[in-house]
């Protein structure tokens, strides 16, 4: 029986990233062959549109790139996607580097000027915190 694991769905071709576009990777897909892929949005399922404004964390809040507070629906997202990890025991996930959701050990600093610092995702930190360990499309090798 193939292990569950979590994916970011733009990873998998879906049109869903801020900008409408995907991040479709072939070897995330190539995943299937081993684990079930249980694909999440986080910031859709916290309520966000696509496309929308794209976000940074800064501190322990998200901002658009107009200044308007999304933290609640990041949150909300992350809250999300824990319970799908807990409902289909899924004990690991590959999502999308430095996304203010998805983002693993690296993610932009707030400023929208592509800097990066060191620090997890909204949904990222949450899924850590709960015991799943979190990849990104450039390292899910050490699945």
């Amino acid at each position: 029986m193939k292990e569950n694991i979590l994916v970011s769905s733009c990873l998998l071709g879906k049109r869903d990233r801020y900008n409408g576009c995907d991040s479709f990777d072939e070897q995330v897909v190539a995943l299937q062959e081993k684990y079930n892929l249980i694909a999440v949005c986080p910031e859709i399922m916290g309520g966000l549109s696509t496309p929308r404004n794209p976000a940074e964390q800064k501190g322990d809040k998200v901002f658009d790139n107009h200044g308007n507070d999304v933290t609640d629906a990041f949150e909300k997202g992350a809250k999300e996607c824990l319970e799908l990890a807990k409902k289909y025991n899924c004990k690991q996930a590959v999502l999308k580097a430095k996304s203010p959701s998805c983002g693993s050990k690296k993610i932009y600093d707030g400023t929208f000027s592509k800097n990066l610092i060191d620090g997890n995702g909204v949904t990222a930190k949450l899924l850590q915190e709960n015991g799943i360990q979190v990849y990104t499309e450039n390292e899910f090798d050490r699945l």
